[in-house]
């Protein structure tokens, strides 16, 4: 049993960093061997520190620390058991079904705090547009936006524009997936103003989205509204927000709240998730500018609004699904 916390940290510290610095040496050269010396120095050091990490089990209120010693403690047991000389390939579908969703769900409230943010700049951005229509042109940065929502549809519906953008798909497909890009990176590295930069432009996204959704309902365009967004933002706003709890990930391990690691050790924590992360949404943002440029841009009489409305359903249904259940075993999550 621990009587004084911060004692034993300072005390124990200096044997974490040297395993940690003795395990980034051998991980970064393949043909590394240790000698009989390093290797009794490397099995003690383990040992150590997963004694520390089990005498820090009845102290719930350092999970950081927790999760920095379970994932040295694993780094060190992986280096002593492994057999030299035999690589461990990436399996892509094991990371895209069990290690995305996993460590989505690991820090889902992050996610549903973007969702917050994003809802209450909704709220605002709704209300400006409502009580008054001139706010369009400052929310509104895209030119086809500020014009009236009626004289938009009438445009787009127009017989003939099949052809007319037939050409443009693959350009189509390639700025939308790269402004997305940028966007989501955007959300998540602004993390690194202690979160501050993700949650402005989270706020922002969301007033937005909240003035472009109640100007076309107030218009009598509800219908078009749900067939043009929903296709791509089925999987396009999730993409986003994704990156959002990315960025509040990395402003929390900045600020280290309740934590006594340093703030290298909170970053190298944090880092694997934050890749994992970003590289689900850049796969997502893939997927929801292919359907952005090819079906979200095509509109009656071309393509009936049911279907894409019924097509953006069932991509958010299955998204919703594959977050939540895809990667558990017996009806809880294993270690990602």
């Amino acid at each position: 049993m621990i009587i004084d916390l911060e004692r034993f940290i300072r005390e124990e510290r200096p044997y974490w960093e040297e395993l940690e610095k003795t395990l980034i040496r051998v991980e970064s050269d393949v043909a590394y061997r240790f000698d009989l010396a390093a290797a009794r120095r490397l099995h003690y050091l383990y040992e150590r520190t997963s004694t520390g990490l089990s005498r820090l089990s009845t102290f719930a209120s350092e999970p950081e620390l927790h999760r920095y010693l379970e994932a040295l403690v694993a780094r060190a047991y992986g280096e002593i058991h492994e057999v030299r000389g035999k690589s461990h390939r990436f399996a892509p579908l094991r990371w895209a079904y069990r290690t995305f969703p996993r460590t989505f769900r690991r820090n889902v409230m992050a996610f549903w705090l973007t969702v917050g943010i994003t809802l209450a700049g909704s709220a605002l951005g709704g209300a400006a547009v409502s009580f008054d229509v001139q706010a369009k042109d400052i929310l509104m940065p895209f030119p086809h936006l500020q014009i009236d929502p009626r004289e938009r549809v009438a445009e787009e519906e127009k017989v003939g524009e099949e052809d007319e953008r037939q050409g443009t798909k693959v350009v189509g497909t390639s700025f939308y997936f790269t402004h997305n890009t940028q966007v989501a990176i955007t959300t998540l590295g602004l993390g690194a103003i202690w979160g501050l930069g993700t949650i402005i432009i989270l706020f922002m996204n969301g007033v937005m989205m909240g003035a472009v959704t109640l100007d076309y309902i107030n218009a009598g365009e509800t219908t078009f509204l749900a067939g043009w967004l929903l296709p791509h933002g089925a999987i396009e706003i999730p993409a986003i927000l994704i990156a959002g709890q990315g960025g509040l990930l990395l402003g929390k391990a900045l600020i280290g709240w309740d934590s006594r690691l340093s703030i290298k050790a909170r970053l190298r924590a944090v880092t694997p998730d934050l890749l994992t992360l970003i590289a689900g949404v850049a796969i997502m943002l893939a997927w929801a500018g292919f359907i952005e440029a090819s079906l979200s841009q095509y509109h009656e009489p071309v393509i009936p609004y049911w279907v894409k409305i019924w097509f953006g359903t069932v991509e958010l249904i299955l998204l919703t699904l594959f977050l939540a259940l895809s990667g558990r075993k017996r009806g809880l999550d294993e270690e990602a």
